[in-house]
């Protein structure tokens, strides 16, 4: 979880009112983030990843200001209407095909103002951003810019400007091997032929996301009085939230507003949009999962105490609000708003005795033999990505979601490979050998299952080393197993087969095909297996 330094004198100006360290300690800790130290002029906090926006002094104070009755309710932000474009051309449809925009106007830069933008922008890119790979932000100083503002994809060979803190001009592949930030993020234009560029009017190169800014028109100092800002990445839902907490931040320091116009090839879009989203609440829902008694009236300065509007049994909720996807979700924060200190504990009523579930023994054991065989404990989402999956090929069961909220997360997996696969795509600029297992939940046939994986790269990953790992885990087990050859699409015929447990197939195991590496950008040899863990462990309990 992120960690973030506050200064304590912005922080209470923010907040309107000098606050004693005790009440600062209290209050922090109950609103549901971690305090880590604080002194007369900083405060350290640990932001849990559902809050992104309060990853900032603007964003921290503006939720701690309603959480103690200061500040409570809905935070109102203008939008002012401008004429400002962002044209987005078809070339960076397949490299990095989204952007959010806006302007922000009247700002006052310190130093002080400076390291909180700065702050904001890398907390939310290691974060909400997935290390720039699923966004990623840039902030210019708007007076140097002359609009239109164009996005596109050029050659390589052809992107030339001074970077960020540089004093030399740099061709992108220069910037890739000899600046700080571009041997970093290389890694994310990898097998690209063209980058994604922003440019103004004048073809001036204002920055190549996701990697650098330009010296010339990407550096805000405190001369700068007004700001461009673009979220650019994979899910143009994603970038506007992510757009949304940052003006959000900028107005706390007194900035105003401007929309800006996107024209995609076949759309126009308008950012930000800083209207809130509506979700209907049911009382007894509430009360149900609290366990509490609490009424409209109760409910309804609960919830503007964590910043929310309620009417009519319906929840307003801020436009920087990425957390909230159900009521559910509302429901925490009406119990964070009453204080877990408030509640009293009860015993259930109910007559059994409880116990650890046996299998649970059993996973630690296979844990804990795989983990002294070499092999890292990886942990990813249950929700993958059917392009990745259409990748992988050879996994044909799946569940789509009929309304995802990400297209990053739109498949339900009914395997563990793919989401091992895009663990070894995505970390190709790590050392090797990488030796990774791990133990989830898939579902299969509309039932969850708890399976395990294992998966080796290196220059000579192959079968045989895979099988020796197995026999380890086997012979541990004093079970028997037998491997069945067999075609198996997206394996190399005739080194792969099933896994076969007392004339059942459990799983299955083999070198991955070239034509899945090449799909997913990976250099290296792949073997892999998947075990059914259920199956295996009734017949070892």
């Amino acid at each position: 979880m992120p960690t973030i330094t506050l200064n304590r004198k912005v922080l209470e100006s923010l907040i309107g009112k000098k606050l004693s360290l005790e009440e600062l300690k209290e209050r922090i800790s109950y609103l549901g983030t971690d305090l880590e130290s604080i002194n007369e002029n900083e405060i350290v906090v640990e932001i849990f990843p559902n809050r992104p926006d309060m990853l900032s002094e603007q964003g921290f104070a503006r939720a701690l200001s309603s959480f103690i009755s200061i500040k409570t309710g809905l935070r109102k932000y203008k939008v002012n209407k401008s004429s400002y474009r962002v044209k987005i051309d078809s070339s960076v449809k397949n490299i990095r095909p989204y952007t959010a925009c806006a302007v922000v106007k009247n700002l006052k830069f310190t130093d002080e103002k400076i390291r909180e933008i700065i702050q904001i922008q890398e907390k939310l890119h290691i974060t909400y951003g997935r290390n720039r790979k699923k966004a990623a932000i840039g902030i210019y100083p708007f007076e140097k810019i002359t609009m239109p503002i164009f996005y596109k994809a050029l050659p390589k060979e052809e992107i030339k400007f001074i970077p960020l803190e540089s004093d030399k001009e740099m061709t992108a592949l220069e910037i890739l091997s000899q600046h700080p930030a571009g041997i970093e993020y290389k890694h994310l234009l990898e097998g690209l032929n063209n980058y994604p560029v922003f440019i103004d009017a004048n073809n001036k190169i204002l920055s190549m996301p996701p990697i650098i800014n330009s010296h010339d028109t990407g550096k805000i100092t405190e001369r700068t009085k007004e700001v461009f800002i673009e979220c650019s990445g994979f899910d143009f839902a994603t970038l506007k939230i992510l757009l949304n907490i940052i003006v959000t931040a900028l107005a706390d320091m007194g900035g105003e507003i401007y929309s800006m116009e996107l024209y995609y090839d076949n759309k126009k879009e308008t950012t930000p949009d800083l209207s809130p989203s509506k979700i209907k609440l049911n009382t007894k829902y509430v009360n149900r999962l609290l366990g509490l008694s609490l009424n409209d009236s109760s409910i309804k300065k609960l919830l503007a105490k964590m910043g929310f509007n309620y009417r009519n049994r319906t929840v307003f909720i801020p436009a920087y609000r990425s957390d909230i996807l159900h009521p559910i979700d509302i429901v925490e924060d009406i119990a964070i708003s009453y204080g877990y200190e408030n509640f009293n504990p009860e015993i259930p009523k109910v007559a059994t005795i409880s116990k650890e579930n046996k299998f649970e023994p059993f996973k630690r054991k296979i844990q804990e033999l795989l983990i002294g065989l070499g092999l890292l404990e990886a942990s990813s989402f249950t929700l993958i990505n059917k392009e990745l999956l259409d990748k992988c090929g050879f996994i044909e069961k799946h569940i789509e979601l009929k309304n995802p909220l990400s297209k990053e997360f739109n498949i339900i997996r009914s395997s563990l490979v793919p989401s091992l696969l895009q663990i070894f795509s995505e970390n190709q600029h790590n050392e090797y050998p990488q030796k990774l297992f791990e133990i989830n939940t898939v579902i299969n046939n509309s039932k969850e299952e708890t399976h395990m994986a294992i998966a080796i790269t290196h220059e000579k990953a192959n079968y045989t080393e895979l099988k020796q790992i197995l026999d380890a885990l086997f012979s541990s087990l004093k079970s028997d197993y037998s491997i069945e050859p067999g075609r198996i699409n997206g394996f190399i015929e005739g080194r792969c087969g099933n896994i076969k447990l007392n004339d059942k197939i459990i799983g299955y195991m083999g070198e991955v095909h070239p034509e899945v590496l090449v799909g997913l950008n990976i250099g290296n040899p792949i073997s892999i297996l998947e075990l059914n863990l259920n199956f295996l462990s009734a017949v070892n309990t």
